[in-house]
């Protein structure tokens, strides 16, 4: 294989990942939207800064790299971020449907 043949090698890999990254993301909101429905009939609040906590120093403890701890910090705490607004969204949503009280 030469140079330009690795290189886009590599890019199908990339954007392979891409793939399943984007899939897996969606994936977590979708079961922290079914999580909503469970906090809801339990009558927990929406947002638990201490799960989402746990959630972002098990990223960091499980990190093996080349991301170094802060990189995978700033990236969890996105994703933690962005799952809670689809879970605000949705609640959101469901109480314009006067589904809820």
């Amino acid at each position: 294989m030469n140079t330009e043949e690795d290189i886009r090698a590599r890019r199908t890999e990339i954007d392979r990942l891409d793939d399943e990254l984007l899939r897996l993301l969606n994936q977590r909101a979708q079961l922290g939207t079914e999580l909503l429905g469970l906090k809801r009939a339990a009558g927990l609040p929406i947002c638990d800064p201490a799960r989402e906590l746990e959630v972002i120093c098990r990223a960091r403890e499980s990190n093996a790299g080349p991301l170094d701890d802060e990189a995978v910090e700033n990236i969890f705490r996105r994703i933690v971020h962005e799952t809670r607004r689809a879970e605000e969204q949705e609640d959101a949503r469901v109480r314009a449907e006067g589904a809820l009280p």
